[in-house]
């Protein structure tokens, strides 16, 4: 989701890799639940997200929706699943009573990434530390491959930075067409990339660069 703000506004003004260290650790929250609440639809999914969640939940991305734990709304132009929020404080449908994660272990990637952000420039990105967003104070370095903690961190920002330009390009190559085929191209992705079921056994990236692959076809070659 794009931000209409500078990065001097929301972020220590540092740029931050994989290897740096990063003012980001909580102390495993200390019970304090705050970013799980109130974030509207910000919390987006992306494939291996799902690929995730529906392995550690034993489910379809579609039973997810239809269950109402994740919802869809536009984002920069295309339709893409969020996580759902409920009740009056908006809390994210997957907190427990006692206000912990109840999917951590396979939690996406925005919640593993807070209160780190993205910065894309230049067909890549950098890490950046959003100043405002979380409530803990004290907070201490740790570096950034190990907060995000995603196994085989350099694959997985890549497979972000591609995914990233992907649904860029895609939502330009839509832009200004008939409302039929904005809608027709948006499924297509949805469908492709969310609802087709990921094979658990077989490496993710593998099976979301042939999707990857299929997609460009279809959208910028035909």
């Amino acid at each position: 989701m794009k931000r209409q703000v500078s990065l001097e506004e929301i972020s220590d003004g540092r740029l931050y890799g994989l290897n740096d260290m990063v003012r980001a650790d909580c102390q495993d929250c200390q019970g304090c639940s705050a970013c799980c609440h109130g974030m509207g639809s910000s919390i987006i999914l992306d494939p291996y997200d799902i690929f995730r969640m529906t392995l550690g939940l034993d489910c379809a991305a579609a039973q997810l929706l239809q269950e109402e734990k994740l919802e869809l709304n536009v984002v920069d132009g295309m339709i893409l699943p969020n996580l759902k929020l409920q009740g009056e404080k908006e809390a994210c449908v997957f907190l427990n009573r006692e206000g912990r994660c109840s999917i951590h272990a396979f939690r996406p990637g925005i919640c593993r990434l807070f209160p780190l952000g993205r910065y894309y420039e230049n067909h890549s990105f950098r890490y950046f530390l959003q100043i405002h967003e979380c409530k803990k104070k004290d907070r201490t370095k740790v570096k950034v491959a190990r907060w995000i903690d995603t196994p085989g961190p350099l694959r997985y920002d890549r497979y972000i930075c591609d995914w990233h330009y992907f649904l860029e390009d895609a939502a330009e190559r839509l832009q200004g067409e008939p409302e039929e085929e904005v809608r027709s191209g948006n499924l297509y992705v949805l469908k492709l990339f969310y609802l087709r079921p990921y094979n658990g056994e077989e490496d993710f990236y593998s099976q979301f660069y042939d999707r990857l692959e299929q997609a460009k076809e279809v959208l910028f070659e035909s």
